[in-house]
């Protein structure tokens, strides 16, 4: 015996398996929500009551109540220690590669410089063209800027 509501909607189906199927999920929900007396339910429909059950039910709390400040607390440690023993190490790595590529160009410079070095002398503009001028004006700006972020960067740490 199935309890119909006149505001039920019954969608359609394309098979009559899968309307049956529907109809006894939908019963045994609504048997389950009214409360009904399970002696007389057939084994689907007592599965279908079980999850009914099961879903409505509200999941257990399985985080401590501080989990939140818990979990703060580690992010706000962690990346501080492992930062500070990074850096240094990467400090030193790049301290040790510019080392290693200004030995590499002065003995590039040293060895090969009588052929190539003739060269650039022929694109560079003379000292006193008016493009020299620029040319210094600019390098100036740019050491400027670069050594004002250093300066920044050293009081007031990186920005990330």
């Amino acid at each position: 015996m199935t309890i119909q509501h006149i505001d039920d909607h019954i969608p359609s189906f394309d098979t009559a398996a899968h309307e049956r199927e529907w109809l006894a999920q939908e019963n045994a929900m609504r048997r389950e929500r009214l409360q009904l007396d399970p002696a007389g339910d057939d084994a689907r429909s007592r599965r279908y009551r079980l999850l009914a059950r099961a879903l409505r039910e509200p999941l257990p709390d399985a985080l401590p109540a501080d989990f939140a400040r818990q979990m703060a607390a580690r992010v706000a440690a962690s990346p501080a220690r492992r930062a500070a023993s990074g850096t240094r190490f990467e400090f030193t790595l790049m301290l040790l590669l510019t080392i290693a590529l200004a030995v590499a160009a002065v003995a590039v410079t040293a060895m090969y410089g009588d052929a190539w070095l003739p060269s650039f002398a022929t694109v560079l503009p003379t000292p006193h063209a008016p493009a020299t001028r620029w040319l210094l004006a600019l390098a100036g700006c740019l050491g400027a800027s670069w050594l004002l972020g250093q300066w920044q960067r050293h009081l007031h740490g990186p920005t990330t």
